[in-house]
């Protein structure tokens, strides 16, 4: 994921934080992932904790073993289990965060969001009920790198006030 955003053109510390504390509104602490930093004090939030253990045991099987359909739903699961238990850290409304209302779940392996997808179509649109967006490396690529030209348009925007105010 790092390697992701710093390919995107944003940099650590100053377009994204990495693992910083921020706490709630009942003061407990929390450690999102990756805060992406947007103008105008906006913020995306991004949860890599994805566990691929199942997916990788369906990964080792032979493509005719029985075994295969339950660690597909083992992975699936897994993967909803984990879309619940980040919807309840409520990462949206911390306090130092002014977020949009869903958070980025990121997928490192494009296949294993494939599989999920392929055994029950409906994870995408259960995961956007509880405000999280599910993305792979591909379709959080585009997106950082979107980030990256608002970020450039932004710069740009400065640098033309500072040139108007000083003529």
């Amino acid at each position: 994921l790092l390697t992701l955003l710093e390919a995107s053109g944003l940099q650590q510390c100053v377009h994204f934080d990495a693992q910083s504390t921020y706490r709630d509104e009942e003061e407990k602490m929390k450690w999102p992932d990756f805060v992406i930093n947007l103008p105008e004090g906006k913020h995306l939030v991004i949860d890599s904790k994805v566990s691929l253990t199942a997916y990788d045991r369906y990964c080792s099987l032979a493509p005719e073993d029985p075994e295969r359909k339950v660690q597909a739903a083992a992975h699936l699961r897994s993967l909803k289990k984990h879309v619940t238990d980040l919807a309840g850290k409520n990462y949206t409304r911390l306090y130092e965060i002014s977020s949009p209302d869903y958070l980025l779940l990121f997928v490192p392996i494009e296949p294993a969001f494939g599989l999920a997808l392929a055994t029950d179509q409906s994870i995408f649109l259960e995961a956007l009920e509880h405000n999280i967006v599910i993305v792979t490396p591909s379709t959080l690529l585009a997106t950082l790198r979107t980030v990256s030209f608002i970020w450039k348009q932004e710069d740009q925007k400065k640098n033309v006030l500072e040139i108007a105010k000083q003529s």
